[in-house]
Formats: C-alpha cells, sequence, structure tokens
C-alpha cells in the first residue's frame, strides 16, 4: 500500500526566508522516501537589521509577515498536513524576535519556533546524508548561513561532533566577525579532525549550491579546492555590480557569495581537506525528517 503526505518546513534565516514543500512516500516493506516538491525562497536579508542595530526593522516585519501569509497559502494550495517553522541567528539575536513571532502568529496563524545553534546544528547534521556519503570515509559538514555556520564531523556515516559558530556571510559582509572566531573555529575543526587520516567537506548553503551548479559538474562529483579558490579569486575582481551583470548572479547573493567561499575555503584548509561534495540539502530538509520522525515517535508511544 502507498502512502503520500506532504509537510512543509519554513527555514527563517539570516539572509533567506524559504518555504520547502515535500512528498514523503510510505510504502510497506521499503523505507520512507523524503522527496522535494516546491522550493520558494524570499531574500529578507533581516540579519543586516538585527547584527547591527539588534532588531528586525518595521520594513522586514511587514515584509516577514506578508511572506508568511503567502507560505500559508501555498500550502493551503497544495493540502499539506504538517509543517514546521524554525527560525534562525538573526530571529534569536533580535530584541523585538519573540514579538515579532507573536504578531506573526496572531496574524497569520503560523506558528515559528526560535532554535539556538546546537539544536540549528542537530536538525542540519540529521539530514538525508546516506544517499551522499561513502559510510567508510569521514567527512566535515559546513552549512554557512547568513548569521551562523555549522560544523558537524561525520564518522562511518554517523555525527561525532557539532558546534555552531557566529561566523556568516550576512555577519562578515557588515564587518562584525571578530578573530578570534576564526581562532576558535580553527582550533575546533583542528582538534576534531586530527585522529581521522583523510577528511571530505560536504557544503550545504544556497551560495554553494550555486557555484556548483556554475562548475557545471555532474551531481554526486565533488569540487576541488584549486577550483574554489580560483572561483574565490576570480570574484574579487568584479565589482558587485558587474557580478550581478556580467556574472548573472542575482543581487541577494552576488554580495554574500565572497564571504561565503572565505568559511568554506577556511573549513577545507583547516581538515586538509581537497574535496568538497554538494549534496543539495540543508536546514529545511533536516525539519521535514524531524516532522516525519516526530509523528512516528508520537504514533508509537
Amino acid at each position: 500500500m502507498l502512502s503520500i503526505k506532504k509537510y512543509a518546513a519554513i527555514d527563517i534565516g539570516s539572509n533567506a526566508v524559504r518555504l520547502l514543500i515535500a512528498n514523503i512516500i510510505e510504502q510497506k516493506g521499503r523505507p520512507v522516501q523524503f522527496k522535494k516538491n516546491s522550493l520558494v525562497r524570499v531574500p529578507i536579508r533581516l540579519g543586516a537589521d538585527v547584527f547591527i542595530k539588534q532588531r528586525i526593522s518595521k520594513e522586514n516585519i511587514n515584509r516577514m509577515l506578508d511572506t508568511m501569509l503567502a507560505f500559508k497559502l501555498l500550502m493551503q494550495s497544495h493540502k499539506v498536513v504538517k509543517y514546521k517553522a524554525c527560525a534562525t541567528s538573526a530571529m534569536r539575536e533580535s530584541k523585538n524576535g519573540r514579538q515579532v513571532v507573536e504578531r506573526i502568529l496572531n496574524e497569520s496563524g503560523i506558528n515559528i519556533d526560535i532554535i539556538d545553534g546546537e539544536e540549528e546544528a542537530a536538525i542540519i547534521a540529521a539530514t538525508d546524508l546516506h544517499k551522499y556519503i561513502d559510510p567508510n570515509k569521514t567527512y566535515l559538514y559546513v552549512d554557512v548561513g547568513g548569521g551562523s555556520t555549522e560544523f558537524t564531523v561525520f564518522d562511518k556515516g554517523e555525527p561525532v561532533n557539532s558546534k555552531s559558530f557566529k561566523i556568516g556571510t550576512v555577519r562578515l559582509l557588515n564587518d562584525m566577525v571578530i578573530k578570534e572566531s576564526w581562532v576558535e573555529l580553527e582550533q575546533w575543526i583542528k582538534e576534531h579532525v586530527k585522529n581521522y587520516d583523510k577528511i571530505a567537506v560536504i557544503g550545504s548553503g544556497g551560495n554553494i549550491n550555486k557555484i556548483f551548479k556554475i562548475s557545471g559538474k555532474a551531481l554526486g562529483k565533488p569540487l576541488n579546492y584549486f577550483y574554489l579558490s580560483s572561483y574565490y579569486k576570480t570574484l574579487q575582481t568584479y565589482s558587485y555590480e558587474e557580478r550581478i551583470t556580467e556574472l548573472d548572479l542575482n543581487q541577494d547573493r552576488a554580495d554574500v557569495i565572497i564571504p561565503a567561499l572565505r568559511i568554506y575555503l577556511s573549513a577545507m584548509k583547516w581538515s586538509a581537506a581537497k574535496y568538497i561534495y554538494v549534496p543539495k540539502i540543508g536546514l529545511a530538509d533536516g525539519i521535514i525528517k524531524s516532522i516525519y520522525y516526530d509523528t512516528v515517535s508520537s504514533n508509537t508511544q
């Protein structure tokens, strides 16, 4: 017997807000399948407010509300049976974050959980990685966001250590990452990979997905350090405007792509990784899985 349900994940990040709708396909005798159905991304960039002024601006509160109302209608149209909305770095650091969450709940009915960095790292670590990784190898998973980056060491297919650092693209763009944060990150990576012979990096986030698409590589094939380093240097020779007009980057991608590359390259350098795999997964995928397994768990109790 075949059962197909639709779940939705709302990821409220520091750079963009995303709605992922996924099909949950269950068939007796087979493992459950999580299949992406639709993805909508709105570049609100809450971090630009919060990391500078510690508050979400009135304009962005209204944009957030409009976006949540739109997401609610899309979920109704898709006949989504369950959803979960998670807000990360910008919302958790904002002085008016809780008020914004209350207003959105009152006016749209969308309930938002503000999650901490460690929970964010745990949700990301639970994403469907087994399709992309070799269970006999060791990986450093790097999920770059606007306000923070989550790092997880995977060995033999299982997460061993994970940590969230306040180093993100929007934060770097506004020169708000102190040197000590980089030092702490370098020490953490070196400490947690030192017992493994060979490491590869797994990268997730919109910027690395874009770079992978530009590379023309086949899905499942990695990018090497030299390619990433060369592209990083090339990007820096173009102005912000030229990155939009000549490199065909969206305006909300053309500025953050450089700091994102800096984070990926640093992670590769400090872990001595030669390759980075880009499986197109992230927080939203982890949220979908968490909804499913929470549902299964509550049904069996």
